[in-house]
């Protein structure tokens, strides 16, 4: 009998439920009840389920109990597979589609390192699947806590298990990668030296959101010029699904002069709370001629399927197919990535 994690399953219904709108309250009873049964026993829960109490735990209702109950019994919930059909929908438009058939690889993903919640083998043995040539694994950069950043210790062990996992699955290739934070000044989060070695990074802005108009400009603008970068992650940093965030304040004909300038990538990111940039900034990236990346911000396998989100917004917003940077023969990517690195002195 195939083990399914009720833990787990309770926490993937509620990320799903947390992009349907006016879902959020459904959404906070599955991650409640996650919690209330996190570190329980399982032969304690099995027994707990077969005399039918699981909704005396508190915390724990009849929808919730249902979903733990059946994943006890080694089935995946009924209720999980009915929104992760939901999710992976075909919602690709032609013109999305012909842009996903395009794509060779992902240049944005999280994994159980940081705040992901599947292993880097499991993401990259489904990238493959997928039938991707390459992945970049960018977990988070130490300033990000909540996300339980990788410090340089942790960072530099995980370029060991993706030397390994290359070894064990070539022509696929995993990239070493990290998704840096911008800091406040500008400044990539992370040990310079440390950020060099990797193949991909990705810059955003996760912390004070809320800057004012010029100085977030100039952070931008600052992290774009940085050599260790190479595309600008989820830009505008806006939600628009559940409660939602407005997107950022910033001058964007600057900080996209800047990308041009120092040919860096602006990221479109698939992530369907998210979907950012705005079509308007992404009709505009498009008019200055800067190249995109097209990426899912996966953190789970399932959601390495969420290109079409991203597909169908840069079709619509008319993003030439060889500007997207994860359309290109993995060398001519590294190429681009390393044309970024300040020179020897």
């Amino acid at each position: 009998m195939e083990f399914v994690d009720p833990v787990a399953a309770l926490n993937e219904v509620a990320e799903l439920l947390a992009y349907q709108r006016d879902a959020g309250f459904r959404a906070r009873a599955f991650t409640n009840a996650a919690r209330a049964i996190a570190g329980s026993d399982l032969a304690d829960l099995q027994r707990i389920a077969a005399a039918g109490q699981l909704e005396a735990i508190p915390g724990v209702g009849g929808k919730t109990a249902a979903v733990i109950a059946e994943a006890l019994t080694g089935v995946v919930p009924a209720y999980l597979l009915k929104l992760r059909a939901e999710s992976r929908a075909d919602v690709a438009t032609e013109a999305g589609r012909a842009l996903q058939k395009a794509l060779r690889g992902d240049l944005h993903l999280h994994s159980d390192w940081s705040d992901g919640g599947d292993t880097i083998h499991a993401m990259a043995a489904a990238a493959r699947e997928i039938g991707h040539e390459y992945l970049a694994l960018t977990d988070h950069s130490p300033r990000l806590k909540v996300a339980n950043g990788l410090d340089a210790q942790r960072l530099a062990a995980q370029l060991d298990v993706i030397a390994e996992i290359n070894l064990e699955h070539a022509p696929f290739r995993l990239l070493t990668g990290v998704e840096t934070d911008i800091l406040d000044d500008g400044a990539l989060d992370g040990d310079p030296e440390l950020l060099a070695r990797l193949d991909v990074v990705i810059a955003s802005v996760h912390s004070k959101l809320r800057m004012e108009r010029q100085p977030m400009t100039e952070r931008m603008i600052l992290a774009m010029a940085n050599p260790l970068a190479d595309i600008l992650g989820h830009c505008t940093g806006r939600m628009v699904t559940g409660r939602g965030r407005p997107e950022s304040e910033f001058d964007a004909d600057m900080v996209f002069a800047a990308c041009l300038h120092f040919d860096k990538a602006v990221e479109i990111n698939c992530r369907p709370e998210r979907l950012d940039p705005p079509k308007r900034m992404l009709r505009r990236v498009v008019e200055l001629g800067i190249k995109v990346s097209i990426d899912t911000d996966a953190h789970a396998t399932h959601q390495l399927q969420w290109h079409p989100y991203g597909c169908n917004r840069a079709a619509e917003c008319g993003v030439p197919a060889n500007r997207i940077v994860n359309t290109w023969p993995l060398d001519e990517l590294l190429a681009w990535c390393a044309s970024h690195e300040a020179p020897a002195a």
